[in-house]
């Protein structure tokens, strides 16, 4: 085995897990991947200096131009969330169906699923795999029968010819983490049943890829669980990542959210020696690169009909609202972590909508930008994608033992969607005493609370007693679509610092 790191380019030679006959014809077949995972914007971010799928259109054109032995994969994520997927026509969410569009004009060849897949009522799901021109293969997530959905299957071999006549052939598994079960969805153990699958393509693989959409953990155990794997390809963290696991040192990589970059594996087949090299680089998706024309032509569409679908929900998407002078961090690490500049934004604005509040909250997973907004122009459209899903402002009496209990869970759910925002709210050092506008919490008190609406369905993390059946809580009133509030409140904003100068 041999190792070999330069920055960014990564070259790992394994042997071929399995014995074959000597081809007819001997040569060494290059093979591209190009890998993606966790999109939920069509359109590039970080203010369009990051990102864009019709950018990495025109890098799959060129690297199919160099090799025509190139292979466009996703690693899950891709029909939800998005902003652009809530938008309604004629009453029905676009729900993923702009994703698709574009990914089968940029030319994806496979896919697995993501968690996030499975947010889409089951209609929606089918609907979406039914105009997907590309092939979806997962290997440990079925129907609620325990069944593959129609024309997915459990692997697949994919046979690539050499310029010479030589054939190689390329195995796939698709794996998924069990944290999205909605009825229509079934799931088995995805170490267990990759080792299955690979069982199953024992003798008809030369290459063994892995397209995972697991925790990095999950991944690492995978790696260790069955060396027979030459790659894994994975997304979830949203970060990129690159790691070596098991006792083959069985390569893990991981590309960054929103297309901000993609990893190109060149995968070297020797046929003769039956050896496989890897040649992995990361690779920034960035304004340098141009927009292929026919992926930026569907992309104007689908913007063109999610801005007409929001123009009649009451917003301008396209209008400024503002110019923010401070970045606006809404990045998935940060957001379920910590308080940064847009999570006071919002809160701020929940304390303007109930003006008389103790406190505010919402748990920061609605946040679903995965983004940091640039100082400068913010429109209506960068708030829709700051909180795609909405929801109404409540103003809620809460007592003070429950509302003590609803923080430590926050507090608890640290690194998760449901890590609570709060506002007017902070924990003693060395104890857990909390203090509300200074003063420390008393479980005898009633506190009057601007919160979001989702909060109070019960359905957030470890927050199910959350609910306005539950003693102790009080429904006082309903305000607008949190959307709305913060559109205002960056308005204030930007007013008072025209005054400030």
């Amino acid at each position: 085995m041999k190792l070999i790191q330069k920055g960014f380019s990564v070259v790992l030679q394994v042997l071929a897990t399995v014995t074959l006959a000597t081809p007819a014809f001997a040569e060494i077949v290059d093979i591209n991947l190009l890998q993606l995972n966790d999109i939920y914007e069509i359109t590039p971010v970080e203010g369009g200096t990051r990102g864009g799928l019709a950018r990495v259109a025109t890098l799959r054109q060129q690297l199919y131009k160099e090799n025509p032995r190139t292979y466009t994969v996703l690693a899950g994520d891709a029909f939800s969330p998005s902003a652009l997927g809530t938008a309604k026509i004629n009453g029905i969410p676009l729900a993923g169906q702009q994703m698709v569009a574009v990914m089968n004009t940029l030319g994806f060849d496979y896919a697995t699923f993501g968690n996030h897949e499975f947010d889409l009522p089951e209609n929606f799901f089918y609907q979406r795999l039914k105009e997907s021109r590309f092939r979806w293969v997962s290997s440990n997530v079925s129907n609620s029968k325990g069944q593959p959905f129609s024309g997915v299957p459990r692997s697949l071999v994919l046979n690539v010819k050499g310029d010479r006549g030589a054939t190689v052939r390329v195995g796939l598994i698709g794996v998924t983490l069990n944290s999205n079960q909605p009825q229509y969805v079934s799931y088995t153990d995805p170490i267990a049943t990759a080792k299955q699958q690979v069982q199953v393509l024992k003798g008809k693989a030369d290459i063994i890829v892995a397209i995972t959409h697991l925790s990095i953990e999950s991944d690492r155990q995978l790696a260790e669980t069955v060396p027979e794997i030459d790659i894994i390809i994975g997304g979830h963290e949203h970060e990129n990542m690159q790691q070596w696991r098991g006792r083959d040192f069985t390569p893990i990589f991981k590309a960054d959210a929103n297309a901000r970059t993609v990893y190109v594996h060149k995968l070297s087949y020797d046929t003769i020696k039956r050896s496989l090299e890897i040649n992995s680089r990361l690779v920034p998706i960035t304004d340098e690169i141009p927009d292929e024309p026919k992926t930026a032509k569907v992309i104007k569409q689908w913007l063109a009909r999610g801005y007409q679908a929001f123009r009649a929900n009451g917003f301008e998407p396209e209008q400024e609202i503002a110019k923010v002078t401070d970045a606006l961090d809404g990045l998935e690490s940060s957001v379920r972590n910590k308080s940064t500049k847009l999570t006071e934004l919002i809160t701020q604005a929940m304390l303007k909508e109930v003006q008389d509040a103790d406190l505010a909250l919402f748990n920061g997973g609605s946040i679903r930008i995965d983004d940091v907004i640039p100082p400068g122009p913010i429109t209506q459209y960068d708030v829709i994608r700051i909180l795609p899903f909405g929801g109404k402002i409540v103003a809620v009496e809460i007592n003070g033992a429950l509302l003590k209990r609803v923080l430590e869970q926050g507090q608890a759910n640290k690194g998760s969607g449901g890590y609570l925002q709060t506002a007017k709210i902070t924990q003693k050092l060395d104890s857990d005493n909390w203090l509300i506008n200074g003063k420390v919490l008393d479980p005898k008190q009633t506190y009057k609370v601007a919160i979001n609406d989702f909060l109070l369905s019960g359905k957030e993390q470890g927050l199910d007693f959350l609910n306005l059946q539950q003693p102790g809580i009080k429904l006082i009133t309903e305000k607008r679509d949190i959307r709305f509030a913060v559109i205002d409140q960056l308005k204030i904003q930007a007013a008072a610092n025209q005054i400030l100068k």
